[in-house]
């Protein structure tokens, strides 16, 4: 498999038009967003990974760069927030840039949890660029699993 490249020649472009196509609507949107200052960091959602336990749910979400004094935590009811902003960098004078990927703005996630958190019962640490949530289960959802015995043949008729 061949890893994606950054530059690519006009014979690229001519033998493939839909990567041309691509090309062009790609510098498009990034001449859109150049000017605003609602940039992006993917999207402005940032990807997260989401796993349960017995007693918690624990949450992750990559925020590279972005400061920890920036980064806003909410429960509201049943929804879990995540938003902030990751601040540009003021040192553009002193090179003259040919490419620059990086990007700046505010984002935002939420995601419904399947209860309604207790009072403390959210933890945030922010190691290395990346938010870790545990949302622990409040104990009337850990006591509600039950067992349903299963039986053998047909149900009874209802007549």
């Amino acid at each position: 498999m061949a890893l994606p490249r950054l530059w690519t020649t006009s014979q690229d472009l001519v033998s493939d038009p839909f990567r041309a196509m691509q090309r062009e609507m790609e510098n498009a949107l990034r001449a859109f967003g150049r000017g605003s200052p609602s940039a992006y960091i993917g999207a402005g959602i940032p990807p997260v990974a989401v796993a349960e336990t017995k007693d918690a749910f624990e949450v992750t979400a990559e925020l590279p760069g972005v400061d920890e004094k920036d980064i806003k935590v909410s429960v509201d009811e049943n929804q879990l927030v995540i938003s902030g902003e990751k601040k540009a960098e003021s040192t553009r004078d002193e090179k003259e840039w040919h490419v620059e990927e990086r990007t700046y703005g505010s984002f935002y996630r939420s995601m419904s949890l399947p209860f309604e958190p207790e009072d403390g019962a959210v933890e945030a640490h922010f190691d290395k660029g990346v938010l870790h949530l545990t949302i622990k289960k409040p104990t009337k959802v850990m006591k509600s699993s039950k067992t349903i015995d299963v039986k053998a043949g047909a149900p009874p008729n209802k007549a």
